[in-house]
């Protein structure tokens, strides 16, 4: 049987002993009633859930068109490789490693990374390595920048519609969704009870 947790408040550093519950809720410090932490009911398979979702999302993103252009009788489709690659031709090179970086790298790694923690403790695998990955997923977070290209990608999708008919493509459609998952996903992860569960498994 693991030994008593202890955890200490992150506003007044006070101390508290957690007392083991199923109930879900929200605990928190006696002395300056700061969250603690907070418990959800199959918080592990929610979160899993989330994230396969947006994986698929991110896939759909990257090989479908964003957009169609339609200019004199002329169609042309974008995607996001595309306008990354379109960047580095106009000699915006440092923009678009930015952009591939954080809209393209920096989401996979972050869902590669869910997965690889969540997977093995869902089916009872053995697993090595959480430290790093737990590292690895909160140095790549910030990074994540797919609200902010989409921001940017209407801007322009709504000041190319004075010259040419545009048509939004389903890879904006699962760019938009996969925002409202990865900010689910944030919310859902509960870092805390992924190391609760490592600990129980050994």
């Amino acid at each position: 049987m693991p030994a008593a947790l202890f955890i200490a408040c992150s506003e007044c550093d006070l101390l508290h002993r957690e007392a083991p519950s199923a109930v879900a809720g929200i605990a928190r410090c006696q002395r300056c009633q700061a969250v603690l932490f907070r418990r959800g009911h199959a918080g592990l398979d929610r979160t899993l859930a989330l994230t396969l979702g947006a994986a698929l999302l991110f896939l759909i993103a990257n090989l479908l068109p964003l957009a169609s252009l339609d200019m004199q009788g002329q169609e042309q489709q974008a995607t996001l490789f595309g306008a990354i690659q379109a960047l580095y031709e106009q000699d915006m090179a440092a923009v678009a490693i930015l952009v591939f970086m954080t809209t393209m790298v920096a989401p996979a790694i972050e869902l590669v990374v869910m997965l690889y923690l969540l997977v093995p403790l869902r089916f009872g695998w053995p697993h090595r390595d959480f430290p790093r990955a737990f590292r690895l997923l909160e140095a790549v977070r910030p990074w994540v920048l797919v609200d902010v290209f989409i921001l940017g990608a209407l801007v322009s999708l709504i000041k190319l519609g004075d010259i040419a008919t545009v048509v939004s493509g389903i890879a904006l459609w699962s760019m938009g969704g996969l925002i409202l998952l990865l900010a689910a996903i944030a919310n859902s992860f509960n870092f805390r009870e992924l190391w609760l569960q490592v600990r129980l498994s050994k």
